[in-house]
């Protein structure tokens, strides 16, 4: 394998961060400007599904596997974890914290996705090797950076006009009212991480079965919009919710639903098809620098201690995790190796 095939992966995760961020931003202040998390999802997949049918169409085609009963059934699965629970949890936390805390926060997602992945065995850990103990060791610091953004803030690093209003000094936070919402939404973005972790691993098998990855990236997205609308229909009584007011939660829509539902998914799930769930993990870290940038340029949002001491410690495990991940995948192939060439001195031999 050349270097550029090497390095397509990587290229593709840069790309789905930098989308990512920019849209973490956007719908920070789509969210503070009124619109409704619902009816975002129900919008933005719509989108995502009209500009991806026609090249999902022309592209895969002649190469597109038979639509199946099991297949839709990991299609509509796939909709209801990653499009509309995980995105309405993202959202709704979103909505209660910071750009910068949400993707601090998602850098769970590579633990969780390895805490799954154990008991489910498509992922081992033997304690007696290096690796083993530096995936554990990864695991515990990373939660316990993840606990110390939950729950404690710290002074501010940054000042703007709005930071003495909403940090009197103290420990943790300003007031009782925004220490909670503080705490509801670091609640809600851990269960969003724990929610696009079952689905990570889901699209990993169902790559498997439907390798089209443009065409199961449409159908997911048609088939989340569908499962939002009817939510938005059920829970929001008044019509005025659908309009969008401004420039902002149109631009929002349209760059979430292209940009992020469209060409981001479609790179995201063709990353976990070439190098897996953990690796395609491993890169979402990328996405709290460009966030915090734009968070403190465009949103002028606060950085507190506790952020940054806890992202340090949620993104110091992941690295260890992964650098354990490597390690085994490389004993792994020397291994492979070795027994390739015992197989070839038998045949000789013989």
């Amino acid at each position: 394998m050349g270097w550029i095939e090497l390095l397509k992966p990587v290229a593709a995760m840069i790309a789905f961060d930098t989308l990512f961020a920019v849209m973490t931003v956007l719908v920070k202040k789509a969210l503070d400007g009124g619109l409704n998390p619902v009816v975002l999802i129900a919008l933005r997949q719509l989108v995502g599904a009209a500009f991806l049918a026609p090249i999902a169409y022309f592209k895969e085609r002649n190469a597109r596997p038979r639509f199946t009963k099991e297949i839709f059934a990991y299609l509509f699965m796939s909709a209801l974890l990653g499009a509309l629970f995980a995105q309405y949890l993202f959202f709704l936390g979103l909505s209660y914290t910071t750009a910068t805390l949400a993707a601090t926060v998602s850098n769970m997602t590579p633990i969780f996705t390895f805490l799954i992945a154990v008991p489910l065995r498509s992922e081992t850990v033997d304690v007696r090797s290096k690796a083993g103990l530096a995936k554990i060791a990864g695991t515990l610091a990373s939660v316990s950076g993840a606990i110390l953004l939950s729950l404690y803030k710290g002074a501010a690093l940054t000042h703007t006009a709005s930071s003495t209003q909403e940090h009197a000094g103290n420990g943790t936070t300003g007031s009782s009212g925004s220490k909670g919402r503080w705490l509801l939404g670091s609640a809600l973005l851990l269960l969003n991480c724990i929610t696009f972790s079952l689905w990570m691993l889901l699209q990993g098998k169902l790559t498997k079965k439907y390798p089209a990855v443009i065409s199961s990236t449409a159908f997911m997205a048609l088939i989340s919009s569908l499962q939002a609308g009817a939510l938005a229909v059920t829970t929001q009584r008044h019509l005025s919710v659908w309009l969008l007011r401004g420039s902002i939660q149109i631009a929002t829509v349209l760059f979430a639903g292209v940009g992020v539902s469209g060409i981001g998914y479609v790179l995201m799930t063709w990353c976990i098809e070439k190098r897996g769930p953990v690796f395609t993990a491993g890169f979402l870290p990328l996405i709290q620098i460009i966030a915090g940038v734009l968070d403190l340029l465009v949103l002028h949002e606060q950085l507190y201690v506790g952020s940054v001491v806890g992202a340090a410690l949620v993104i110091g495990g992941l690295y260890l995790l992964l650098w354990g991940k490597s390690k085994e995948a490389s004993s792994a192939a020397i291994l492979s190796e070795k027994g390739l060439e015992e197989d070839k001195e038998t045949q000789e031999n013989l």
